[in-house]
């Protein structure tokens, strides 16, 4: 009876969150590294499958970079990164689109038909809902072209209001279309950003293979649970965010600046970590506002 009681606890902390949130859209980035432990990724999708059954409008943008990384290799490609990002040569941009599309979006249309809701794939080997342009980068005078690189300039949010509108959760490859209809391999942590900030979305969720952000980036237990935006800035600026976790938290703020209410960086290999930081007060990772 205690067991069950605080169950019903549970619920009824859940139930005003619920009420909140219902009929607002939430973006969630998933992360290779997610995905890479089928465990995590199926609680990750059962979460999301959950927030659509009563009434939330999830939309997930995706990651595959060690998958694409193992498929590269497979098939005698060389594996080549310039200041953190994949260099995509024609050879390389069909693997990354078989292995994005073929293979982890049509997975996650998969394990959410077998958990109850509707997914729909949005990828360039289907509908493609982000428009771009190549990218390149700068090193002092230098510009560095890293080949089928782009960046996210246009998002069609109308057809991923549309499918959330008809209970369908969107599941968006982070592949881009640019002006002559070529496509362009895109940085999935920038594409959510970019995504939400065009759907205007309540909340961005990136899910990742950290905790949040630590006040300390060495010490696991530095967790912050709230941060304000400029705070954030301040911290970029003194080198205390870096490497991998930047693009992450980029995202957040583009999002923010675009009118997203709250940003979340969480660690998605935790059991039910979605359902944790936005259905409770304490939350388990890091909450980025304005």
């Amino acid at each position: 009876m205690r067991e069950a009681i605080a169950k019903a606890k549970v619920l009824m902390e859940a139930l005003e969150y619920i009420q909140r949130f219902r009929g607002k859209t939430v973006v969630i980035k998933m992360g290779g590294s997610v995905m890479d432990d089928e465990p995590a990724m199926s609680d990750l999708l059962a979460d999301i499958v959950f927030m659509n059954t009563v009434g939330m409008r999830p939309v997930i943008v995706h990651g595959g970079g060690k998958a694409i990384t193992a498929a590269m290799e497979a098939a005698g490609l060389e594996v080549q990164f310039v200041q953190g990002r994949r260099y995509t040569d024609q050879r390389s941009l069909t693997v990354v689109e078989h292995v994005l599309c073929n293979q982890v979006n049509r997975h996650i249309v998969d394990v959410i038909g077998a958990l109850g809701s509707r997914a729909m794939a949005l990828h360039t080997l289907s509908s493609c809902v982000l428009f771009g342009e190549r990218l390149f980068l700068h090193e002092g005078d230098r510009k560095i072209d890293l080949g089928f690189v782009g960046r996210v300039t246009q998002v069609n949010a109308r057809l991923i209001e549309l499918l959330c509108a008809a209970d369908t959760i969107p599941v968006i490859a982070p592949l881009a279309r640019d002006r002559s209809g070529g496509k362009l391999n895109c940085n999935a942590d920038t594409a959510a950003g970019e995504v939400a900030a065009a759907l205007k979305a309540d909340k961005l969720v990136v899910a990742s293979d950290t905790h949040g952000i630590r006040a300390d980036r060495d010490d696991p237990d530095s967790r912050i649970s709230r941060i304000a935006e400029q705070q954030i800035r301040e911290m970029i600026d003194a080198g205390s965010i870096t490497a991998g976790m930047l693009p992450k938290v980029e995202a957040c703020l583009r999002a923010l600046d675009a009118g997203v209410s709250r940003a979340h960086i969480i660690d998605g290999r935790i059991a039910h970590s979605l359902l944790l930081e936005i259905y409770t007060e304490e939350g388990v990772g890091t909450l980025i506002q304005k």
